[in-house]
């Protein structure tokens, strides 16, 4: 199979086309022909060695059919879409022409969708779906902040929190973005100059929950920025991944504020399984344009490094997939 491998941990071009063997499904796994996959901002970081030690092929969601199942459950040419189950980390990704996946991790899908369209929903909307209900618990009177609502999950989470009827303030660092972030649902948008407690006091918000996707380098002033005891989940690390230098929750969590995570490599797993996941939801929503979902832009298999440059330059403009065949 052709598969785009890592030669060695670094910039973007060290990712490389290759020929590798075909993998094998063994039991409880599915072998899935990729038709196309999502890029996530994970995977830079798998590439440039900053997660340590990952598999060859990177790449943690697919869409495509099923080549093999040996427990019979899903026939050959099932479509499907898989997401985590160790893809990338553990095991072989899906930014190849073939990849086993657990089968807990295998979703199957009936939908129009063009394969690069329907790419682009399993990791951010699974991800944007379980942090604001789960970790969140937003309802619908609820106000709720998406920090860091420009990148492809932030983008989802705007989505699914506005059609959820909850009242969404969004975020971004360059204030061209507002009219885009208005047109997916916010109700209002900041300019993120790191300090929203004071924008939000200022104008007289009510925060009660925040979904923060840059991470650390803000952490302080996101569990400032809510109401008391609302809640902030973060489940990205758009600024970086450097760690919360002196963070003591005495001194910089309010009290009764609920601070969580959500990381998606859970999915799968007997505590997040994907059957609770509303994938059909989510695709009749993209189809319907409900969502706003379509991927900002579309690569062919063989221009992995000049989408890596783009992904990593922070100037995509949201969720970017790559078609295969």
């Amino acid at each position: 199979m052709k598969a785009i491998t890592i030669s060695h941990y670094g910039a973007p071009e060290v990712l490389t086309v290759r020929e590798l063997p075909d993998p094998v499904a063994g039991a409880g796994e599915i072998l899935v022909q990729v038709k196309a996959f999502g890029l996530n901002h994970a995977e830079t970081y798998m590439r440039s060695g900053q997660w340590g030690e990952v598999a060859q092929v990177t790449g943690i969601e697919a869409a495509g059919v099923v080549a093999e199942d040996p427990s019979g459950r899903l026939p050959a040419g099932t479509p499907v879409i898989a997401i985590m189950g160790g893809m990338g980390r553990t095991r072989n990704g899906s930014y190849a022409e073939l990849v086993t996946v657990p089968a807990d991790n295998v979703v199957p899908v009936d939908t129009t969708l063009e394969w690069t369209d329907l790419a682009a929903i399993p990791e951010v909307y699974a991800t944007a779906w379980t942090a604001l209900n789960d970790n969140l618990a937003i309802e619908r009177e609820h106000t709720v902040l998406v920090r860091g609502a420009t990148s492809a999950l932030g983008q989802a989470a705007v989505n699914i929190a506005a059609d959820s009827g909850a009242t969404v303030i969004a975020t971004t660092r360059a204030a061209k973005n507002a009219v885009f972030l208005e047109s997916i649902g916010a109700t209002r948008v900041l300019i993120d100059d790191g300090q929203l407690v004071t924008q939000v006091r200022e104008r007289g918000i009510t925060v009660d929950s925040l979904l923060d996707l840059v991470g650390n380098s803000v952490l302080r002033d996101s569990v400032a920025t809510v109401r008391p005891r609302g809640r902030v989940c973060q489940a990205g690390f758009l600024g970086g991944l450097g760690p919360v230098a002196d963070f003591a929750p005495i001194a910089d969590l309010p009290s009764g504020i609920q601070l969580s995570f959500f990381g998606s490599f859970n999915f799968g797993t007997p505590e997040y399984p994907l059957s609770a996941v509303p994938f059909t939801d989510f695709i009749a929503k993209a189809a319907s344009g409900t969502y706003h979902a379509k991927p900002f832009r579309t690569f062919a298999f063989e221009d992995i490094v000049r989408a890596h440059e783009l992904m990593e330059s922070g100037s995509a403009g949201g969720k970017m997939t790559v078609a295969i065949g």
